[in-house]
């Protein structure tokens, strides 16, 4: 009778224990080691890396000021200049009142005595013009700018660029072939020499380069037409006529209205 006894099978020896589950707790613990000296270094590290600037904003642009339009308004009236007395001296008051609007204005007194004097004679010989000094400063003012003149009332201003064919052959702009502004008060040769007049009684011939004879011939060459300078017509048309270009006009009137309101300030 055949054994039916089933073999026993012997146990394999135990292998080592398994160390999976340790390897991934040290792992974990090693990341959560990390987290909390990240996290502690940024809380009390003293000095932390600033953060990235913020960018700027952008620049903001300031208005600009309108310009004055041709025939929409005139410059302010300023501090006027003391009447004319013909048969008395009026030096002593133009000098008093040249360094009252000079404390004002910033002007050069011994200049604003120049434009004063033509203000005063053209009230008397054509007082509907009511050209104002401060219209020839603004002139001046951009020929010569802080620029004074000699104890004569020189100045050498050189002629300004060629502007048209030339009509005194030279003689007051030393070109034969152009004529350019000349003078203090840059008034062409064409004009200069049909306004010309001397601002002082001397019997000499009027100087281009004399500050005196160069406002004093400016001031007749503007009130030459009938346009009142104290309305906006009248003062564009005759400054259009002394300069034609629009722009210089334009700087002429807002150097002008300045001068004049800084002049009758408190």
């Amino acid at each position: 009778m055949a054994d039916t006894t089933q073999p026993t099978i012997a146990p394999s020896p135990a292998g080592p224990p398994r160390r999976y589950p340790s390897r991934i707790a040290f792992a974990l613990g090693l990341v959560l080691t990390g987290v909390v000296l990240v996290v502690t270094i940024g809380i009390h590290n003293p000095n932390p890396p600033a953060p990235p600037a913020a960018a700027a904003p952008p620049p903001v642009s300031a208005k600009a000021e309108p310009r004055p339009q041709p025939g929409s308004e005139a410059p302010q009236v300023g501090l006027a200049a003391p009447p004319d007395r013909p048969l008395v001296s009026d030096q002593a008051e133009l000098d008093a009142w040249a360094t009252r609007v000079a404390g004002k204005t910033r002007l050069d007194a011994r200049v604003l005595a120049a434009y004063g004097r033509a203000e005063m004679w053209m009230q008397r010989q054509k007082p509907s013009c009511h050209l104002s000094w401060a219209t020839l400063a603004a002139i001046g003012n951009l020929a010569f700018g802080t620029e004074k003149p000699g104890p004569d009332g020189t100045m050498p201003v050189q002629p300004g660029p060629a502007e048209g064919p030339d009509t005194d052959a030279g003689k007051l702009d030393g070109d034969r072939t152009a004529d350019h502004r000349i003078g203090p008060l840059r008034i062409m040769p064409s004009a200069w020499h049909k306004h010309a007049q001397r601002a002082d009684s001397d019997g000499k011939a009027a100087d281009p380069r004399n500050l005196d004879d160069a406002a004093f011939t400016a001031a007749r060459y503007l009130c030459s037409g009938d346009d009142d300078l104290g309305t906006p017509a009248g003062w564009w048309k005759a400054m259009l006529v002394y300069n034609p270009a629009v722009n210089y006009v334009q700087d002429v009137f807002t150097a002008a209205d300045s001068y004049a309101a800084a002049s009758v300030a408190p």
